[in-house]
């Protein structure tokens, strides 16, 4: 009975909000934070009811579309427009994905909805009764949830909306990962062994519901996908096969880049950019005076001991060394920096298998939790040691730790921008960073040079691969092939970011995109101030505003230029 008030109370609520009119963009921003804090709080106990929910959630995006774009935006202060820019790109996305079938492909190629789980139950301290039983209801409501994502795919099934077999098939082994191993070390039970021994019967009580009803509910869906889903889904890899998914992966660009580009334009830029990069691989292998070809090159780097970690230790212990290197060059870049640091740590067993090589989970100084950079030390074989520092960059700092903790300190700004992430900002100021450890004298052996243009011509191929599969209609061979041959990275890391952008159409592009604007902005403000160019000034004023669509962000560069040559003009 709890889902059912939840839901009935929550669809009142909801009504009540699109029910009203807002005559400023405060309010609109208040309305739309108040929406997350319910959810925030369902979420405590409960699952998202993503069926209960969609009809008022279209409904609610629309109200506060329609009165965004009656709003007078004539009179609006800087800090407004960037504001609205930004409302107005998360409002639309939210709305379209809701009226365009999102919900009916929850599974990705790292598990989606599945992982979600693992991120829910992960690291929860049950340190009050309080949390304890919040815990305990979010246990009891698993296994709705479970059938709900269920029920969402038999519907895909059925309006041709769906995710690829491939990913489909990856799900599934994560699901039989969970069933291999007994309710007692299931994961779900994981905050449990801190507990005290007073608090026996409530792990006891936890544990009948694992095994009463959390198991079989997996073993039900494992069922479901292995009958039913995986036989009648597509094989086709590209979402342009679903029903309007041409339309659907067109709007997926315009979002992950926050620009106006079409998949033809992206594809367009990405192949551009391999050749100009490909250029700068063959001088560093004429550098290294190597015999052979490109393609002998790339097998050297992969077959040879010389270039790979030894233990799981060794991999650790040289990320965090070079994290230390980072860090000592920040204040040469930056004139702000973030309170909250960060550690060092490996991507956690249950997810590492078709996990990527690294990936920054965030902190928080208000929640006393540290970053975490986390390295992926499953099948040693193909990580590779010069790739690390272009890596730890991106990852940990100058990239995501830095930007998303100085992000989360914003003041004076809606809460919306503080916790909301943007793609095409963040992913592209993360690549920024590897580009920059390169005048910062990070990269030392010509070998960890290659391996940053490995990392770039990486994001560049994914410009091609991703319009390729999803819009041109290459198949998943195809795909790979060309990763393969332009990158140093390894067979497995190329299989698991293919299946990584078959899973999540349109992500890939962001990176590159957003570190082609940045670039753009930094050099069109060193030709336009030159001697007057301060580039932690230029740092501290492209992270001020946390994530950000690239057009307000182009503004706020001309707007700052403009600003400073007037103020050298009356001085001179």
């Amino acid at each position: 009975m709890q889902n059912v008030y939840s839901t009935i109370f929550l669809f009142f609520f909801i009504t009540g909000l699109f029910a009203q009119e807002y005559s400023s963009l405060e309010d609109i921003y208040a309305a739309k934070e108040e929406f997350n804090k319910q959810r925030s709080i369902d979420l405590r106990t409960d699952w998202p009811n993503t069926q209960a929910n969609l009809k008022a959630d279209i409904q609610f995006h629309q109200n506060l579309v329609k009165q965004l774009n009656a709003l007078n935006r004539d009179n609006f202060t800087a800090e407004e427009q960037i504001n609205y820019d930004f409302i107005k790109l998360v409002l639309e996305d939210k709305l379209y994905l809701d009226q365009n079938g999102a919900h009916y492909m929850p599974l990705t190629s790292e598990g989606g909805f599945i992982t979600g789980i693992y991120y829910n139950f992960s690291g929860k301290q049950l340190s009050s009764e309080t949390k304890k039983e919040n815990y305990f209801k979010k246990l009891e409501s698993l296994p709705a949830y479970i059938q709900s994502k269920q029920t969402l795919l038999k519907e895909g099934l059925e309006k041709n909306i769906t995710v690829p077999k491939i990913i489909a098939e990856k799900a599934l082994s994560l699901f039989q990962g969970h069933l291999s191993s007994s309710p007692e070390n299931s994961f779900i039970l994981g905050p449990l062994k801190t507990m005290k021994e007073q608090d026996l019967e409530f792990s006891q009580r936890c544990l009948k519901i694992l095994t009463s009803q959390v198991y079989p509910a997996i073993k039900d869906f494992n069922t479901f996908l292995t009958n039913e889903y995986i036989p009648r889904t597509r094989t086709e890899i590209g979402v342009r096969n679903n029903v309007g998914g041409k339309e659907f992966y067109e709007q997926r660009v315009r979002y992950f880049t926050t620009l106006d580009m079409s998949p033809e334009e992206v594809f367009e830029t990405g192949q551009k950019e391999v050749a100009r990069i490909r250029a700068e691989m063959e001088s560093i292998i004429k550098e290294l005076e190597f015999e052979g070809s490109f393609a002998d090159f790339l097998k050297f780097l992969r077959t040879d001991p010389q270039f790979y970690p030894k233990t799981a230790e060794e991999l650790l212990r040289h990320a965090a060394w070079i994290s230390k290197k980072a860090e000592e060059i920040l204040p040469q870049y930056f004139g702000k920096l973030p309170r909250n640091p960060f550690t060092v740590n490996p991507v956690p067993k249950s997810i590492e298998a078709n996990y990527t090589g690294g990936r920054y989970s965030p902190g928080s100084y208000e929640n006393h939790r540290a970053g975490q950079y986390w390295v992926n030390t499953y099948n040693l074989p193909s990580r590779k040691n010069y790739l690390l520092p272009a890596l730890t960059l991106h990852e940990a700092v100058p990239g995501h730790h830095l930007q998303g903790s100085l992000a989360q300190e914003l003041e004076n700004v809606p809460a919306l921008r503080n916790s909301t992430y943007l793609s095409a900002f963040g992913e592209g100021w993360a690549l920024y960073c590897e580009y920059l450890g390169n005048e910062a004298g990070i990269y030392v052996t010509p070998y960890e040079h290659f391996g940053r243009l490995s990392y770039e011509m990486w994001r560049a191929c994914r410009l091609v691969v991703d319009p390729g599969m999803h819009y041109m209609g290459w198949d998943r061979k195809k795909a790979l092939d060309f990763m393969a041959s332009n990158t140093a990275l390894s067979l497995h890391e190329v299989n698991t970011e293919i299946d990584r952008y078959i899973g999540w159409p349109g992500q890939a592009v962001s990176y590159k995109i957003g570190e082609l604007k940045i670039r753009e902005l930094r050099k069109r403000a060193e030709n336009k101030l030159s001697d007057a160019f301060d580039i932690r000034e230029f740092h501290d004023l492209v992270l001020a505003y946390g994530s950000i669509p690239l057009n307000t962000l182009d503004n706020i560069v001309e707007n700052y230029i403009a600003v400073k040559l007037k103020g050298l003009n009356e001085k001179n």
